[in-house]
């Protein structure tokens, strides 16, 4: 299950080809896991999930991508994690305590956890993943949150003692990043590991497969902490298409989907076998560009094509009305999210009045020209999410209508994100952010943050948003902290290194056989290792060990 947590991107398509069946390989995969023999009521069947993009890295102190990060959530656990109401609880730390002046936090461990190789999970693990971390030779995006830190200790097997240079108030939501196995990693090229595509974590699920471009299968771990999941397989299947996703969820070949706003407002027939959930998001959809481009440095030009879409087209037609318009960097359900910042009004001839005052004049086809060089460039966004495609196709109409020649270009989600995002090869960019609760976005928009396979792709720099996002990661209480992050909003939605497009709702189907799922503060998945199919209603019905 997809649980909603800091990952990132996702998507959706069509397709009119005819009622899909399983692949052969997946199909015989299936039947190989079947059985009718009696078995609980509790324990058994597959739960079969969906992604447009294949994982690339199986490690979560190196992914950065929603389809890894859906994979990890299920083998790695952190030390905390937040519970269906956004509050922080204990995982492989059972407890932990924090010094009067909040620079010491130490962790009490579990002392009944083990890694799936059987191996025990001990402080020196602890210690090992925060090395990682903090090594400049490793390519992780989530070393900053972790800058701060002065020391990290094992003080015994079951006790890590962490000492903080400065306060810094998302530090304790840090440590929910899954813990890496020394025993394993120890050895060997971090970055390149075997291990990276075979992980042994300490997660409800344990791996088993990985078919690239096709599956990635995990089984229960017999010995997770609080006991083993009631599902007997995980099954992650890679269809890049949406809309042949839509197709295999009818045919009960997928238990789970993200449903665009089409398919969820589809007739109630469709949804014969499943089982409909709509709830706020901590997402949001964005045009970004790349501020290196000279295209982009004018701040004119980005308030042109900022007045130039029309957002309201965007949520209406595309969405329809399922989601809102956005102003800044935060979702909207994030109480760092600034509802004083006014939206920037649909208006062609504001558009095209800044342009001119930025040098630019439309030659005798109507096509902006500055200098001889027309006003061309290329949106990319992933393949596989049709509203993001629909969403360029109507930006590449609306600054047609001004005079710019806007081409699109869709690329595989893998391929997309480490050739041409990570490595900053784009001029513009449609595509979205699932962030984390606590609204410290630092690694998306501090100005450090701009190497290879960082958050910071589109090159922002601002020397006061980067004092603001170095004070909010210091003060405490979430008041204090509001005002900060409000001026941070206020400041990067002048400054407009994106143009903010829309926070869609989660709109999402699961298999009615399942008993357990449950919409939260958090939002769905939050208790999946305890969902469970009813023996009677089981398609795929296999013991767990």
């Amino acid at each position: 299950m997809k649980t909603d947590t800091e990952t990132r991107r996702h998507g959706d398509t069509e397709i009119t080809s005819p009622r899909l069946r399983v692949s052969a390989s997946l199909l015989a995969l299936l039947i190989s896991f079947k059985s009718f023999a009696a078995g609980t009521p509790e324990y058994g069947d597959v739960y079969v999930d969906a992604s447009i993009g294949d994982a690339s890295m199986l490690n979560p102190v190196l992914s950065s991508d929603s389809a890894s990060n859906d994979i990890n959530g299920q083998v790695f656990n952190g030390l905390v994690k937040y519970d269906k109401n956004i509050k922080l609880v204990g995982e492989l730390a059972g407890s932990w305590d924090v010094s009067a002046n909040g620079l010491v936090l130490t962790f009490h461990l579990r002392k009944n956890v083990r890694w799936h190789d059987g191996k025990p999970f001990t402080a020196e693990d602890v210690l090992f993943t925060y090395q990682k971390l903090r090594d400049p030779q490793v390519h992780t995006p989530f070393g900053s949150d972790f800058e701060l830190v002065k020391s990290v200790a094992a003080i015994d097997p079951w006790t890590v003692r962490v000492v903080y240079a400065k306060p810094f108030a998302p530090g304790l939501a840090s440590w929910g990043m899954g813990m890496i196995p020394k025993h394993i990693f120890k050895d060997g090229d971090f970055n390149t590991h075997p291990a990276n595509r075979a992980p042994i974590g300490t997660g409800p699920y344990r791996f088993k497969e990985w078919k690239t471009a096709q599956y990635i299968v995990l089984e229960p771990n017999p010995d997770y902490y609080e006991g083993p999941p009631y599902l007997a397989r995980y099954i992650y299947r890679i269809i890049p298409d949406q809309s042949v996703q839509f197709l295999e969820m009818r045919n009960q070949g997928i238990d789970s989907l993200g449903l665009s706003p089409d398919q969820f407002k589809a007739y109630d027939a469709i949804f014969e076998h499943h089982q409909r959930f709509r709830y706020p998001s901590f997402q949001y959809v964005y045009f970004g560009f790349n501020l290196r481009n000279p295209l982009f440095k004018d701040i004119r030009v980005r308030r042109a094509l900022a007045f130039a879409i029309d957002r309201q087209t965007l949520v209406q037609g595309l969405l329809l009305g399922l989601g809102q318009p956005i102003t800044g960097p935060y979702p909207l359900s994030s109480w760092a999210y600034n509802s004083q910042i006014p939206q920037i009004p649909y208006s062609p001839q504001k558009a095209l009045a800044l342009l001119m005052d930025a040098g630019w004049r439309p030659d005798a086809e109507g096509l902006l020209t500055k200098d001889g060089t027309p006003f061309s460039f290329t949106i990319m966004t992933n393949q596989g999410n049709k509203v993001r495609e629909l969403a360029a196709q109507v930006i590449q109409q609306q600054l047609h209508h001004i005079g710019m020649d806007v081409k699109i270009r869709i690329v595989e989600w893998s391929s997309f994100i480490h050739q041409f995002v990570d490595k900053k090869n784009f001029e513009a960019v449609v595509l979205g952010w699932s962030t984390g609760r606590d609204p410290d976005n630092y690694l998306m928009w501090h100005s450090s943050q701009q190497k290879e396979g960082q958050y910071n792709f589109v090159s922002y720099s601002n020397p006061e948003v980067d004092r603001l996002l170095e004070r909010g990661r210091q003060t405490f209480g979430e008041k204090k902290r509001q005002a900060i992050y409000w001026k941070i909003h206020a400041q990067i939605a002048a400054d407009l290194p994106y143009i903010f497009l829309y926070c869609p709702d989660s709109l999402v189907a699961v298999h009615k056989r399942f008993r357990g799922p449950e919409v939260a503060p958090l939002g769905m998945g939050w208790n999946f290792p305890q969902w469970y199919v009813p023996r009677d209603q089981q398609l795929y019905p296999v013991r767990t060990p």
